[in-house]
């Protein structure tokens, strides 16, 4: 038989791609559900991971979605991908999709657990065995966070034919974790579910190597402690650029948090190379970031600042009072709605009403009305002759010390974010202009 030469794997027939397997042109292992290798190992992650995607059907078209991966055909899952005659680096995972038995998709994965961090020179040289495969995908998952799949934790130029995106772990066990609540989306087959909730039960144990966001980069300390020194600060400093990345990381993981705890996908704006100048650029300038969580069906998206100076963080947000009243009903029809949260959870209110601030959004001034809950009255008489179109709800608390240290600030901040959340945003609801009603006594004409 005459040795053929590998020159691609999009566009091969499946035939070809088993004889180059057999040849030793191609070595990779099939992936297995229950793999025969040490709990923790990487390769073991990768095969019960790829076993997943290949078994439950809604876990798989999720992620097919995101990575664009044709979702039509017939699907191989394997490990341990090496190509020695392109190159002897050996990548952890390769799906390929399968049609009229042509491949006509293919998706390369490296896998990172524990504190093991992506490695330039290694998606380098698989950016490399890509481009020469003709595979247009490129996927690395760690527990490093991005703000968007569609970024690396690494400063990496990539080809432009060649999607790199980037999952943390947290990510996809969130994304497993909503299948199963009975909302939305949710897997139809029984024993799928099983297997869905005995792989999470492995990625979420410590054993797994799995671990979510628990430190911010140095680069923030760095910032928190130069702007509390009064120390200029240059845009082409490089820990500011950290410091607004963490920033970015920890917005995506109270994302997560959230949308564990609620059974809904929380969301977090889109992130690009200008919204980093213009944040580095903010800080710089104004010593503070802000951020926002967008949960569907709630009042409104949750705004969050971080004021560097004050060490401080707000979150909020916007509640549209009766349009069809006056300033004094509207006021009352507020007071009425946070007494009602106060009801509704008064053990976490009651933890929370001493940071809680009621800011009136008063129409053509340049400036609100902001007073604390337990001044509310006070403004029926601020707000005389005023129109206020809405009310901003915001928790505000100083973090002292804490704000500074790259551990501590997720600590904090989440747990303000939850406190928030339970004692004040899931009970507010925005007033609704009634429908128009027939004139008593009309006559068609």
């Amino acid at each position: 038989m005459i040795k053929k030469n590998l020159t691609k794997l999009v566009g091969l027939k499946k035939e070809d791609f088993d004889c180059f397997v057999k040849t030793g042109q191609i070595q990779v292992q099939p992936a297995r559900l229950i793999p025969t290798l040490k709990t923790g190992d990487e390769m073991a992650l990768t095969s019960i991971f790829l076993s997943t995607i290949h078994l439950v059907k809604e876990f798989r078209d999720s992620i097919f979605k995101e990575l664009k991966l044709s979702r039509t055909g017939r699907f191989y899952f394997y490990t341990e991908a090496t190509f020695p005659e392109i190159n002897k680096s050996r990548l952890d995972g390769l799906i390929i999709v399968v049609s009229k038995g042509i491949i006509t998709d293919a998706v390369f994965f490296e896998m990172k657990n524990k504190n093991n961090g992506l490695e330039l020179n290694q998606i380098e040289a698989y950016l490399d065995i890509c481009k020469k495969l003709k595979v247009e995908k490129l996927v690395t998952i760690s527990n490093e966070f991005v703000a968007d799949p569609s970024h690396s934790p690494l400063r990496i130029k990539t080809p432009k034919c060649i999607a790199l995106s980037h999952f943390s772990w947290t990510y996809l066990i969130t994304k497993g974790q909503l299948l199963l609540f009975k909302k939305d989306i949710l897997i139809e087959d029984e024993d799928q579910i099983e297997i869905m909730r005995e792989v999470l039960h492995y990625f979420e144990s410590p054993v797994s190597g799995i671990k979510g966001f628990t430190q911010m980069k140095s680069g923030w300390k760095e910032l928190s402690e130069s702007i509390r020194a009064q120390k200029p600060l240059k845009t082409s400093d490089e820990y500011i650029e950290d410091a607004v990345l963490s920033w970015y990381e920890e917005e995506k993981d109270m994302a997560l948090l959230l949308s564990r705890k609620l059974g809904v996908l929380v969301k977090t704006p889109a992130k690009n190379q200008d919204s980093l100048k213009k944040d580095i650029s903010r800080v710089v300038k104004d010593n503070y970031l802000s951020g926002s969580l967008i949960v569907k069906d709630s009042v409104s998206d949750i705004k969050i600042i971080a004021e560097f100076e004050r060490r401080m963080v707000a979150m909020s947000v916007k509640v549209i009072p009766p349009l069809n009243k006056g300033t004094i009903a509207r006021i009352t029809w507020i007071g009425n709605q946070l007494e009602n949260c106060k009801k509704r959870d008064e053990a976490v209110f009651t933890k929370i009403q001493d940071y809680i601030w009621v800011e009136a959004d008063i129409k053509y001034a340049n400036t609100n009305l902001k007073v604390k809950l337990s001044e509310l009255d006070t403004l029926n008489e601020l707000s005389k002759g005023k129109d206020i179109n809405a009310f901003h709800i915001g928790m505000i608390d100083g973090f002292g010390a804490g704000f500074a240290s790259n551990k501590k600030f997720i600590v904090l901040i989440e747990q303000m974010m939850l406190d928030f959340y339970e004692g004040i945003v899931q009970h507010m609801s925005n007033w609704k202009r009634p429908a128009p009603k027939l004139e008593q006594g009309s006559e068609v004409i």
